[in-house]
């Protein structure tokens, strides 16, 4: 009797015979790269190019859509803040959720309202808040709270010279400088057209933290001065501007 083993069908469990294989890549791993060489061939530079195009091009839409560096133009951010410090101002900061809150250092277009320029300034009332200069310590007010804001005011200047009395209109911001003494601000333009407020859809978005130069680079820590400030009211008074002038 024939007792050798006759298969019919390859062993499942074996491994592949090495000549059925091939390293060849498929089409698509072909199209890919024939893709790509066919474009960085008409490229100076090749792939080295193509590289720094779509860097470039990342870079532009954080730039516009995500976050966009801002030079410190003046002293009426200080201490805080330097001539020539830049920081990262993050444009998402209010898309998604609530607007600018009291304390927050914004960016904004200033164009019909301060200048034809970006300012960088500090909130201090938003839509509805009642806002005075000063109470008997010589303290901003907002909504009937004095404010101590001896965290972030450049040493030796007073929150205010300028007297006002106002209320700051659904949709926005009166804002100040932390050097109080060296910034055009909302006092300036009590009397102008809009008060001195600042459109909310004006601004640009808030300012992070100082990127440059590397040695004051760090995180702007946000402040809690204005976390006693009750809800305003926009009815229970009426504006009242009560001087202007550079504070």
């Amino acid at each position: 009797m024939d007792t050798e083993a006759q298969p019919t069908e390859r062993d499942r469990s074996l491994p592949p015979d090495p000549e059925d294989s091939s390293d060849a890549p498929g089409p698509e791993g072909r199209s890919r790269s024939a893709l790509v060489s066919r474009f960085t061939d008409g490229l100076p530079g090749g792939r080295i190019t193509l590289t720094l195009l779509l860097c470039l091009l990342f870079l532009l839409a954080v730039n516009t859509f995500v976050a966009r560096p801002f030079e410190i133009p003046s002293g009426s951010m200080e201490k805080g803040l330097r001539v020539g410090d830049r920081v990262l101002v993050n444009k998402l900061a209010y898309t998604f959720g609530d607007g600018p809150a009291r304390g927050d250092v914004i960016v904004f277009d200033g164009t019909g309202y301060f200048g034809d320029a970006d300012y960088i300034k500090r909130v201090v009332g938003v839509g509805g808040d009642h806002v005075v200069c000063c109470d008997g310590e010589g303290r901003i007010r907002v909504n009937g709270r004095s404010v101590d804001e001896s965290g972030f005011l450049f040493p030796g200047d007073s929150p205010s010279t300028v007297r006002f009395d106002v209320v700051v209109p659904e949709g926005r911001l009166f804002v100040l400088g932390d050097h109080r003494g060296s910034s055009s601000d909302s006092r300036d333009r009590l009397g102008s057209p809009g008060g001195g407020m600042v459109p909310v859809d004006k601004v640009v978005g808030r300012a992070e933290g100082v990127v440059w130069p590397f040695g004051r680079a760090g995180r702007l820590e946000p402040t809690d001065a204005y976390a006693k400030v009750p809800a305003g009211e926009a009815s229970a008074h009426a504006a009242a501007p009560a001087g202007g002038g550079h504070g």
